[in-house]
């Protein structure tokens, strides 16, 4: 057999997906799986979307423009006006999802060799678009301790060298469901102008915020326009994860051609996703609170069964929909696949995302797990009853 690429090697395996084989598994021997180990929320997705589906008179499903389809640009422009970012239809591309937006970012700013900083724990695809690109990911450790707030800018200027190329962030984080501050978003800003560097933000979790607390977008900061890259997706808003539209915005001209590019490239984003995530601008604020009102619900059922189990620390996430918790485990990922092979409490148990996948600093969340509190709360409680239960009896547990 020929030999594969280096690439290939290189791909890291989903930490999200990579123990769905011991589930499947498990299911199979009648033991019921509590799914917390991805972001899949278990909300409908708004109706006027769906119905537009539904509802549409295509008699050809023809290729859009490779920017996407004219009228949900312009209605973008619309939905972003609400947050204070102020955009045109031609400095938005609607992509095949977030994915390909930070793939487009990556492929026109960065070259073979580039490094981009990013705090870790990450969205654990990051490591593979920067596979994808030949970029490389430099980690800068955010710490449980404090929530995992934005490491001092210390700690950035330390780890900036003359192959520094951009920023990444995520904002309502996922992994940790950290909410940055407009002051945090402002020193990042101080940074990206000082060493002229591409600042991407992450910024698909912007409706899921708690506590009164304010989401603020990179956007908005000003001297910095031409450097800023805003990466999006309907696929956490609208609950559509199968959608598969998302959006890549900048200002910088040059930037947005090359984007361009590759949009060519790949033709065209998805015309029945991007029928539904026009019509879903239109969902009602209605909706949007009570999807806040129930994770605020689903949050506050996890952060406060783990902080009361022994041995265990969960900080309070302030978005997004997801907590990392310290546990008293010595190895995540042996501790997850245990949950499926060898674990069930009432013939149920728990499939947990392993933490070292969040990281690319080795040995780091070692006992550590991510969790998505998108189940309702009758069985956020249960597998939060099953992961007590676990730690109870978990052989190598460290505490």
């Amino acid at each position: 057999m020929p030999t594969l690429s280096q690439k290939a090697a290189s791909m890291p395996a989903s930490p999200i997906r990579k123990l769905v084989p011991y589930a499947d598994t498990a299911k199979a021997r009648g033991i019921y799986v509590y799914h917390l180990n991805i972001g899949q929320p278990d909300i409908s997705s708004p109706q006027i979307a769906l119905d537009a589906v539904k509802n549409n008179t295509l008699k050809l499903v023809e290729y859009s423009h490779s920017a996407g389809i004219l009228s949900f640009r312009k209605k973008l422009m619309e939905y972003y006006h609400k947050y204070q970012i102020e955009v045109s239809a031609d400095e938005i591309i609607v992509t095949n999802g977030g994915s390909e937006g930070i793939m487009f970012a990556f492929m026109a700013c960065l070259n073979p060799g580039d490094e981009v900083l990013v705090t870790e724990p990450f969205y654990a695809n990051y490591n593979g678009f920067a596979i994808y690109t030949g970029a490389v990911v430099k980690p800068i450790r955010a710490k449980i301790e404090n929530g995992f707030a934005l490491p001092p800018i210390e700690e950035f200027e330390k780890h900036i060298t003359s192959k520094t190329k951009a920023i990444l962030v995520c904002n309502p984080n996922n992994p940790t469901g950290y909410l940055y501050s407009r002051e945090e978003l402002e020193l990042l800003a101080t940074i990206v102008k000082k060493h002229n560097l591409f600042l991407f933000s992450d910024e698909v979790y912007r409706e899921f915020c708690y506590d009164n607390e304010k989401y603020h977008s990179v956007m908005d900061l000003k001297g910095i326009e031409e450097n800023v890259v805003l990466l999006d997706s309907v696929s956490k808003r609208y609950s559509a994860c199968g959608c598969r539209v998302g959006v890549f915005i900048t200002k910088n001209k040059e930037l947005y051609n090359a984007a361009m590019k590759f949009a060519q490239a790949r033709l065209s984003p998805p015309t029945y996703g991007q029928i539904f995530s026009e019509a879903a601008i239109d969902t009602s604020q209605e909706y949007f609170d009570e999807v806040v009102r129930e994770y605020t619900l689903r949050r506050n059922t996890v952060v406060e069964a783990i902080n009361k189990m022994d041995g265990c620390f969960c900080p309070n996430p302030k978005g997004a929909f997801y907590a990392v918790a310290r546990l008293p485990i010595d190895n995540a990922d042996r501790f997850c696949q245990w949950l499926l092979e060898d674990f069930s409490y009432e013939n149920k148990t728990v499939m947990l995302a392993p933490a070292t996948g969040f990281y690319s600093t080795e040995g780091a969340g070692a006992n550590e797990v991510r969790i998505s509190y998108v189940l309702n709360v009758d069985d956020l409680l249960a597998s939060m009853k099953c992961l007590e239960e676990a730690l109870k009896v978990y052989p190598e547990r460290t505490v």
